[in-house]
């Protein structure tokens, strides 16, 4: 019997950033979670990447905005024509007559109300059937761990609005939870601690750049210290004002963050059936967003939990492409139409 051909398409809708994998091609699109559009005439003026560089230049006319938070939908309106771009984008060069099967990421603590505003944007976007995996499921299902197995994996997926710690068995999540606390609060760490310690008010774009450039969870050795140079607005006196920051700074800055990440660890394993910590033990745990790449992370989770960390190899695209690989993995994970992939 003939079968229509039919695309089949990933999306990891994260706070800070939209990927997308379109089956044979891989992840397609990787462009900020952004949004631009008049504040006349609400047309959308840009998305993703031309949006994110208008964050905090826009003139009264113009508006650039996040539509998601904290890792689910803020504005529905928004995340819905944001998705629709995004979607026409992937599909650039690629057939349009049969509508794609579309599934997508969500953290493993949201609530049904949620659950629900990401399916309804998902179908607006003119897919044929909608689905729902759990972050850490995806995250895993991409790092190559064979989830089918009767054996415990610990996934630590830290992405820009939420962290999601799940122990995985047998297809389904076993024990998990979800913070509030990810890429973003880093960013957010370092603007306080800029702010407190220098009286200089900095963007989210700069604190962004200090984390990724001179960005550490703990100093192993001297040559781990880096430093930058950060432009901002002096509190006291209104001027412009340059500072140095180095990554010692950080250390203390992100460690209120990163311990609140540690001790959900913590907790997740300690919530845990003994048989699957034992596995966990000998398999390690595995870190997976963009989060996971913050310098010495992975051995600041070794040294508080005494057990094995590794960070994935291609841990930024885990997610989005676990999630287009569950497609093919109906019979391990019994995907069901509109419904959250979860046992």
């Amino acid at each position: 019997m003939f079968k229509p051909w039919r695309q089949e398409i990933g999306v990891d809708l994260g706070t800070a950033t939209v990927l997308i994998y379109v089956k044979g091609r891989g992840v397609v699109l990787r462009e900020p979670s952004v949004i631009a559009l008049s504040t006349i005439t609400n047309e959308v003026k840009a998305v993703g990447d031309a949006a994110y560089h208008m964050l905090g230049r826009t003139p009264g006319t113009i508006q650039a905005v996040r539509p998601m938070r904290d890792g689910v939908i803020a504005d529905y309106e928004l995340t819905e024509k944001m998705l629709k771009e995004f979607i026409r984008k992937a599909q650039t060069g690629m057939g349009r007559f049969f509508k794609p099967h579309i599934i997508v990421c969500v953290p493993s603590g949201v609530t049904g109300v949620e659950k629900r505003a990401v399916l309804q944007a998902t179908r607006e976007v003119n897919s044929s059937r909608a689905y729902l995996i759990e972050e850490p499921l995806a995250a895993a299902i991409g790092a190559g761990v064979d989830i089918g197995e009767p054996t415990g994996s610990l996934i630590v997926d830290i992405g820009g609005g939420t962290t999601d710690i799940a122990v995985i068995s047998l297809g389904g999540i076993v024990v998990s939870e979800s913070l509030r606390i990810a890429g973003n609060e880093f960013d957010e760490a370092i603007i306080r601690y800029i702010r407190q310690k220098e009286n200089l008010l900095v963007g989210e774009r700069t604190a962004e750049e200090v984390k990724m450039r001179v960005g550490a969870a703990l100093v192993k050795n001297p040559e781990d210290i880096r430093s930058i140079e950060v432009r901002g607005r002096d509190l006291i006196n209104g001027l412009p004002k340059t500072i140095q920051i180095n990554t010692e700074d950080t250390v203390t800055a992100l460690a209120e963050p990163l311990g609140k990440i540690a001790d959900g660890v913590k907790r997740v394993l300690e919530n845990s059936p003994p048989e699957l910590v034992s596995d966990i033990i000998d398999r390690g745990v595995i870190m997976t967003g963009g989060g996971s790449l913050l310098k010495n992370f992975d051995e600041m989770l070794r040294q508080v939990t005494g057990i094995p960390v590794v960070v994935a190899e291609n841990a930024v695209d885990c997610v989005a492409e676990g999630t287009g690989m569950a497609l093919d993995m109906l019979h391990v994970l019994d995907l069901d139409d509109d419904k959250t992939l979860r046992r």
